[in-house]
């Protein structure tokens, strides 16, 4: 039995009655949360390992509900384009130039920066190395729900991922049989359909039926943008969300992304339907999707989480910034300084996380019984101090740099700063040497924004 104490912290449970326990611990066995508040000695072992967190605060591991792994080796290679430029012309090349090694590295890489941001979970949307994926989860000791890029159709597809439905649906339900549950049950295997512009009617359905058989989630970047809803209309009579309805496709394991396009209706639709919706703010600003309407969302009693996106969308993994980004943004449109609240966000990026993961009964919040998942933030910084409101703090003031240790599973990720499951030096050499190759390889040239003198 292995036991580990964090003592003397500022918890934030985000259980039920969103409890705060001040000056609390929290006692871990194994991979479980056995005490939390105050504990009784008696309840410790000899050997147990104490975490002093005197002046530092403990929160349920966030948890990211959107982000492309495979990407992570793209960041930098598709800034300042619109979105079907950005996909066609810079990430499909480059996506469709990885092969396993690559993967394996991005996958990595990508891991570690959101270990280095307090993430301890999150949801994958889609690649093609999902066996690389999966051994970059069981290295890094994450906790996540991986899904292959599902495409049977549409416009300047790679000629190598053009196949069909039932071949999509077979890969997938091989790589379910393979991976799920394993990682000891942290890794989970979702179902992919990357977005409507290459989805067809067959492989939509086909996909939330064995879905729904298999008791797992679907992964959809929906009304993304607004002539996603245009050609939806002008191909099958309908915007996107109204189709997926028509279909009978909407439900309580469908991750919608992005939604930024939707009307009254729709949003309402989701509500009935108990559909989750990932919020991805600085994604959909840098690409220039528009601004979600998560303030009616929330108001409605849809369940909104929030994820960063890819590297070369957002750019950076960090959900840290994506919190202060989420509740800014949607004052700035509404004019109303009440309009997403700090408490909101936090819920947001972590029990709404993990509503949108369908682990609810497993993470997101710090409660006897449930996973150790859970993040310290040292607030310790001049940037961070005073604390006059701790929650507001988190939200507005701190950022990656004050996450100081990050668990999941009970067991450390990072310690005191320190990434504890590989070597990061190795691995930052490794990502430097294979994003060049890359780059080259899926022939991206990219603009000269300023003039270069090399000195030799």
């Amino acid at each position: 039995m292995k036991q580990i104490l964090i003592k003397n912290g500022y918890i934030v449970s985000m259980n039920t009655k969103r409890e705060i326990f001040k000056n609390g611990s929290i006692l871990i066995e194994n991979n479980v949360i056995k005490a939390i508040g105050k504990i009784d000695e008696k309840l410790l072992s000899e050997n147990v390992e104490i975490y002093d967190a005197k002046e530092k605060m403990i929160l349920p591991g966030l948890v990211n509900t959107h982000v492309h792994l495979s990407q992570q080796l793209g960041r930098g290679i598709a800034d300042d384009v619109d979105l079907l430029t950005w996909l066609r012309e810079r990430v499909w090349p480059y996506e469709s130039s990885f092969d396993y090694e690559s993967s394996l590295i991005s996958s990595t890489a990508c891991c570690i920066e959101m270990i280095r941001s307090g993430v301890t979970t999150f949801l994958e949307a889609g690649g093609q190395y999902v066996e690389a994926m999966a051994e970059a989860v069981e290295k890094t000791g994450m906790r996540a729900a991986l899904s292959k890029s599902v495409m049977d159709e549409g416009v300047g597809l790679p000629e190598s991922w053009i196949k069909t439905a039932d071949e999509e649906i077979e890969t997938q339900k091989k790589l379910f049989d393979k991976y799920n549950n394993s990682g000891d049950g942290r890794i989970k295997i979702w179902f992919g359909l990357r977005t409507i512009f290459n989805n067809s009617d067959e492989l939509i359905l086909k996909t939330k039926k064995i879905a729904d058989e298999l008791k797992t989630g679907i992964h959809m970047h929906i009304a993304e943008i607004a002539a996603e809803n245009s050609y939806v209309e002008s191909t099958r009579g309908n915007s996107t969300v109204e189709h997926l309805y028509k279909l009978g496709v909407l439900g309580p394991n469908l991750l919608a992304v992005h939604t930024v396009w939707l009307t009254d209706k729709e949003i309402d639709l989701f509500r009935l339907y108990n559909v989750k919706v990932s919020h991805n703010p600085a994604a959909a600003m840098k690409v220039v999707l528009g601004f979600a309407r998560i303030p009616e969302m929330l108001e409605k009693g849809v369940t909104v989480s929030i994820g960063t996106d890819g590297a070369p969308s957002n750019n950076r993994m960090d959900m840290m910034r994506e919190m202060y980004l989420t509740s800014l943004i949607h004052k700035g449109r509404t004019l109303n300084p009440k309009c997403v609240k700090a408490e909101e966000v936090l819920e947001m990026a972590t029990i709404n996380g993990a509503k949108c993961a369908l682990l609810e009964n497993e993470i997101g919040s710090l409660e006897i019984g449930k996973k150790a998942d859970l993040v310290i933030l040292n607030p310790n910084t001049l940037h961070s101090l005073p604390l006059h409101d701790p929650i507001a703090n988190i939200v507005y003031t701190m950022s990656s740099e004050n996450v100081e240790s990050t668990m999941c599973n009970g067991k450390w990720l990072m310690k005191n700063r320190e990434i504890l499951v590989l070597n990061e030096n190795e691995l930052i050499q490794k990502v430097k040497e294979k994003s060049e190759e890359i780059r080259k390889k899926a022939n991206i040239v990219l603009p000269n924004r300023f003039p270069v003198i090399e000195i030799i």
